[in-house]
């Protein structure tokens, strides 16, 4: 395509809070839990740290930098095809937080983040003798083979999606099973169809 330049009438729009750190935190008040994301936002965070309040989730270890806060603009049709258009931000000072400023914590999750965080963070949490999943989502095209398997090394568990999973098994050349081999469980969640849980010996099938 020589030139595109597209304009598209946007009838309803609506603004959610997510980001992953966001929405695990949420869910795992839901279920009872005590979360305790830890990420960095910007200048603009004022409306989500409201509703952070509101909603009983703590904000100690959310960082305000210089910056817009991470977020997606996504356009849909009615046949739900979509254009997203992803601006980080903040998200690239994510290295500034520090596993270890966060007390009494016993399980952890690297969630997508900025690369170099998520680098720290695992380091962290292994130094720590902290357990932790590691979680790469979306994030996982900025790593390759051998750090991958660094993470691997690392976590004490990993959950991944089935695309994921076999772009994991692609750069790193290790099986479902064989990545089973590296941590207490492996968890490929696949839509509708459930999930599949490997450990060293078994596969559980939810």
């Amino acid at each position: 395509v020589h030139i595109l330049n597209v304009s598209f009438l946007v009838p309803d729009m609506r603004r959610e809070y997510g980001g992953c750190a966001g929405n695990i935190a949420y869910n795992l008040k839901l279920l009872g839990g005590d979360p305790l994301p830890m990420g960095t936002v910007g200048s603009d965070f004022g409306p989500y740290a409201e509703w952070m309040d509101k909603c009983g989730i703590s904000r100690k270890h959310i960082k305000e930098v210089n910056s817009y806060t991470g977020q997606a603009f996504i356009t849909t049709d009615k046949d739900d095809n979509q254009i997203t258009a992803f601006h980080p931000g903040a998200m690239g000072f994510s290295h500034e937080n520090r596993v270890n400023d966060a007390e009494g914590v016993k399980l952890g999750i690297v969630a997508p983040d900025g690369r170099d965080g998520m680098i720290q963070h695992a380091e962290q949490f292994a130094e720590l003798g902290l357990p932790f999943i590691f979680d790469p989502g979306q994030g996982l095209p900025m790593f390759n083979g051998e750090e991958l398997l660094d993470f691997a090394e690392k976590a004490t568990y990993i959950a991944l999606n089935d695309y994921e999973a076999q772009l994991f098994e692609e750069r790193t050349g290790k099986s479902a099973h064989e990545l089973a081999e590296m941590v207490e469980a492996l968890i490929i969640t696949r839509g509708g169809e459930g999930s599949h849980i490997y450990t060293k010996k078994h596969r559980h099938e939810i």
